[in-house]
């Protein structure tokens, strides 16, 4: 986008934060010994690490220049559509989603993201766009990135229904630290099917099989709420060998990376949400 634009001035001024970069040079989220570099903003709940003095200084001069608008482009590791995340129903969030697709999600957890600080500050979204390498993720974010430079300003009227389909994240999935798991014959206290991604954005019904569970705890999976509360009940039953759903839901951010999901968490689960008046 600014070889676009070449010498010719931009619409509006635009700081740029280039995040982790000794990780994206190895194509991975975080090196080991390094924080989540999006877990770390002001409002975490992450013990502080030097990296956390960086983050507030980045807010504290993003305060000072009076910021337009906060966008976090992102790469995920599963098969997911493009979609925005807002961390509050306000219009003009809403609106900046809007611009860049129809699926939006609204998040409260996990706390320390970059969107969640920003949003004290400005109108302030999340893009998802896709996996790293997607060439059509590039295209979709510079034409964002474009239409955000020519906005006025954010809209403060409400979203039309029908033109966003608002969904709430409403617990975090984690496998427990000292559950092995595998995506095929693999001997694991846990099994998922080698096509677990494709549940990303499905409204499942309960009773689906979500997971083998060849061990002996009756827990398998850990589910976190958005009060930090761990309901695993709510959600899954065992039913003899199988992890079932014991309510419907819609997972995102599913992948078989099993760094990422050691690193991070299995998944989100999600839920329609009626869009603000």
């Amino acid at each position: 986008m600014l070889r676009a634009y070449g010498t010719r001035e931009l619409p509006r001024a635009l700081s740029v934060l280039i995040g982790n970069v000794a990780a994206a040079r190895e194509n991975v989220r975080r090196l080991d010994g390094q924080p989540d570099y999006n877990r770390i903003w002001p409002g975490t709940d992450v013990a502080r690490t030097p990296e956390h003095g960086i983050m507030e200084a980045v807010v504290d001069e993003m305060r000072a220049r009076n910021v337009f608008a906060s966008v976090d482009l992102h790469n995920n590791t599963g098969l997911n559509p493009h979609y925005a995340c807002v961390t509050r129903l306000w219009h003009p969030d809403l609106q900046l989603a809007a611009l860049f697709g129809r699926t939006v999600v609204y998040f409260r957890r996990p706390l320390g993201v970059q969107t969640m600080a920003f949003a004290e500050l400005c109108p302030s979204v999340t893009c998802e766009c896709g996996k790293t390498g997607d060439e059509s993720g590039v295209a979709h974010a510079e034409d964002y990135l474009e239409a955000c430079l020519q906005l006025a300003e954010a809209p403060a009227h409400s979203v039309r229904p029908g033109d966003v389909h608002l969904f709430h994240t409403v617990a975090t999935v984690q496998v427990p630290r000292a559950t092995s798991f595998a995506f095929d014959a693999s001997p694991a206290d846990l099994v998922f099917g080698e096509d677990l991604e494709w549940f990303n954005f499905r409204e499942l019904p309960s009773g689906t099989a979500f997971a083998r569970c060849n061990g002996t705890a009756a827990q398998c999976l850990e589910v976190w709420n958005e009060l930090g509360e761990e309901v695993s009940d709510e959600f899954f039953e065992r039913e003899g060998d199988f992890i079932r759903l014991r309510r419907p839901v819609m997972p995102s951010m599913l992948t078989r990376d099993a760094r990422v999901i050691r690193q991070d968490c299995l998944c989100y689960f999600m839920e329609r949400h009626p869009l603000p008046d």
